[in-house]
């Protein structure tokens, strides 16, 4: 079979598995068609890696949000900067939330402490306020060398791991271990790290399958596919503002228990990309849903700081279940946040963390040797994380008149 013939053939088997429309189907296989034109038989009949001896996952899993629309609206955005003449004169991409790069400015005191922090030097000058200098002083002081250049613990700084802790006391009344805290490069990626957990290379055993809402963040459905496990797909009611159903959930287990065998229910709330709140009483449905069937619990909550509709209120699962009491506070659960969202949009800088309830310590001690592979996340993105954490809120004691700036700040977001 020739190469391009393998390439359409593994386009096809992803068009059919991801229900991908046919408009979408016909625009891959054009872009391979083309990248193919663009490649020296010659030079790739002695390459190791080809798609004949590559990773097949990696062949059939398809990342949305960053597929072939976003590859055609950069291709447009190139001709336009061209003077190709368009029925419009630019793109606005839509495809992700990157409030940042939509126009939102940054929040000023983040921005002065991650300054100080990377040049230190800037500490003995008078161009930042003294809150926004102790700040950063602190962070050093938690780093190696006092540098942001350091490395850190695998599973981030301790000091700001502590403070992440606080926080998540503060918001659900419940003690929260610093310790059941890992950091890392956005909240993409401890969702990926705790999902290749279940991955298992036994083929006489059922593929772990991932209860995953439709609609639903393509991270989800790309890393499962990746990870060589079973996407188990619910849907949303739309015409109950995207509820999350107790007998489609039924339907979605009885349906796919014969295929895969179901580990994990993913919850994402409030809804990506939906929007919707969950009720403190669907999350209580949702922990007996997970209890009955001994099914691990992902809370991704990254959205936790956008909630605008009227009645509207967040609720964490871990506060939920713990609330609840026994059997159900017994529940494993990994509860995901980012510094991507919310009012810092700070997406490029990657910082997100993954915070584990009733996780086995055993497999904890292995899963933070895994992450331990890639030493550590982004530093700065650490940095973020510990300065949302800390609210800002002692300016008001040092300096109003800088809280009042933060506050102006941050409500207009």
């Amino acid at each position: 079979m020739h190469l391009s013939a393998l390439r359409l053939t593994a386009i096809y088997r992803l068009s059919v598995s991801t229900c991908i429309p046919a408009q979408q189907q016909d625009f891959i296989s054009f872009l391979i068609k083309r990248n193919m034109s663009t490649t020296s038989p010659n030079l790739s009949s002695n390459r190791v890696l080809t798609v004949d001896t590559i990773n097949p996952n990696v062949i059939t899993m398809e990342y949305a949000v960053r597929g072939p629309i976003v590859i055609r609206a950069v291709e447009l955005e190139k001709e336009l900067e061209n003077g190709t003449k368009l029925p419009f004169d630019r793109v606005i991409k839509a495809n992700i939330g990157d409030a940042h790069a939509m126009g939102q400015t940054p929040i000023t005191f983040i921005r002065q402490v991650i300054a100080c922090t990377t040049d230190p030097s800037l500490l003995k000058t008078n161009l930042y306020p003294e809150d926004v200098k102790q700040k950063a002083l602190s962070l050093l002081g938690a780093c190696g060398g006092g540098s942001v250049g350091a490395y850190t613990q695998s599973n981030g700084i301790e000091l700001i791991r502590k403070h992440i802790a606080q926080f998540i006391e503060r918001r659900d009344k419940i003690f929260c271990d610093p310790d059941s805290i890992c950091i890392s490069g956005g909240a993409s990626e401890a969702i990926r790290n705790v999902l290749k957990l279940f991955i298992h290379h036994d083929s006489s055993k059922k593929k772990a399958g991932i209860m995953v809402p439709i609609p639903q963040y393509p991270l989800y459905s790309a890393s499962i596919e990746e990870f060589n496990l079973g996407q188990v797909g619910y849907f949303l009611e739309e015409e109950k503002n995207w509820a999350l159903d107790l007998e489609e959930l039924e339907r979605s287990l009885k349906e796919h228990q014969t295929k895969f065998d179901v580990k994990v229910i993913v919850v994402i709330n409030p809804g990506n990309p939906t929007g919707q709140v969950l009720t403190k009483e669907n999350i209580e449905n949702i922990i007996k849903f997970a209890y009955k069937n001994n099914l691990f619990i992902f809370a991704d909550e990254v959205y936790q700081e956008n909630v605008y509709a009227e009645g509207a209120k967040f609720y964490s699962f871990r506060k939920i279940m713990k609330e609840m009491g026994s059997p159900f506070d017994n529940l494993e659960l990994a509860s995901f946040y980012s510094c991507s969202k919310g009012y810092m949009g700070e997406c490029g800088l990657r910082g997100g963390y993954v915070q584990f309830d009733n996780f086995d310590p055993q497999v904890y001690v292995h899963f933070k040797k895994m992450i331990s592979a890639k030493l550590c996340s982004t530093v700065l993105g650490q940095v973020v994380l510990f300065l949302f954490f800390k609210k800002f809120m002692e300016r008001w004691h040092l300096i109003p008149s800088a809280f009042m700036f933060y506050r102006r700040e941050w409500v207009g977001f």
